[in-house]
């Protein structure tokens, strides 16, 4: 079955322009991602790189990297925020494909491993498919009713010592201006079980990539600007207050609230990369149009119901109600 919609086309978006990212540069140590440890720190984990493939990951990363290089022009900053060992989640936009391959491969080179969930129509792709199953691909059979069985899978990864990268929004964005679109809850159910049965916060962070969006992959010369932000670590210990008093999972209300504070994040790092202001609401995939901006805490099903009946959502803060945060700051995990 197809995803719902089309993504609008690249010319719905400018061009990230070279003035936008000489501004980004002067706040930001800008750096080549594609590159091996662009930030300068060499801590790989060789426990992780020994155990998956190594020599056939070199390749792959290699390739892509190359491929990256010859297609646009990327830079990236915050990598400094990938953590040297143990868990922690990856929260990616999906703008395009890019946004699979940006933060992957950033990642790799900064000398972490993390296992990635994809949607299991990529594993059977000729040759790549191969290469993304040797490489940690986690295939995610979209519409399979197995969604519990995925969910226990990448806990699994966690509760292991592993990282994990997810997509959240689970296909690309369907809004008109290329925002993050809203997010399934399965990142919030993933992040707080495999915290509870750690016993402790797994690190979470996003990670925004933009400018691919105006990228003809048929012929992607003059190169565009590609710039991507690790963000800071996000937290939300809040939720793990009670993990005591859960019974058999997380609450389905803290794993939205989780999946808005990632939505919510996503727009406010955008709009930095993008130097414009984040819109006011946002994409709801669930019934193909625009809604207000949410409240913490606020049920998807009212918001859906509200927004069918355009029956105007009380704004309740929207950005506002994260902690302020300054997306340059890295702290270390």
């Amino acid at each position: 079955m197809a995803s719902k919609g089309k993504p609008s086309p690249r010319s719905a978006v400018r061009p990230l322009s070279d003035a936008q990212v000489a501004k980004l540069a002067a706040q930001y140590d800008l750096v080549d991602p594609t590159r091996p440890y662009p930030t300068g720190r060499i801590e790989p984990n060789e426990q992780e790189i020994n155990e998956q493939n190594p020599k056939l990951t070199a390749r792959l990363v290699k390739g892509c990297a190359k491929v990256l290089r010859a297609s646009c022009r990327l830079r990236a900053w915050g990598l400094d925020n990938v953590p040297v060992d143990g868990p922690y989640i990856t929260a990616a936009t999906h703008v395009t494909q890019f946004d699979v391959f940006v933060p992957m491969i950033a990642m790799f080179e900064m000398g972490r491993r993390p296992r990635f969930m994809a949607k299991a129509e990529m594993g059977k792709w000729p040759i790549l498919g191969k290469w993304f199953r040797a490489v940690g691909m986690q295939p995610v059979p979209r519409r399979s009713g197995k969604a519990r069985q995925i969910e226990e899978e990448s806990i699994a990864i966690l509760t292991g010592g592993r990282p994990l990268t997810i997509w959240p929004e689970g296909t690309v964005t369907r809004d008109p201006q290329k925002w993050p679109m809203s997010m399934k809850n399965g990142v919030g159910f993933i992040a707080l079980e495999a915290s509870r049965r750690l016993g402790r916060q797994i690190p979470l962070y996003c990670a925004v990539t933009w400018g691919a969006a105006s990228i003809n992959h048929f012929w992607p010369w003059p190169r565009k600007n590609v710039v991507m932000c690790y963000d800071v670590r996000l937290d939300y210990s809040d939720l793990l207050e009670d993990v005591d008093d859960w019974g058999p999972e997380p609450p389905v209300e803290y794993a939205n609230e989780l999946a808005r504070r990632i939505r919510v994040r996503m727009k406010n790092v955008m709009a930095n990369i993008r130097g414009e202001q984040p819109p006011k609401g946002f994409f709801d995939y669930r019934i193909m149009k625009e809604v207000p901006e949410t409240g913490p805490f606020a049920d998807p099903h009212q918001v859906d119901a509200r927004a069918l009946a355009q029956d105007p959502i009380p704004m309740c803060g929207g950005v506002g109600d994260l902690p302020d945060m300054p997306v340059h700051a890295q702290p270390r995990a």
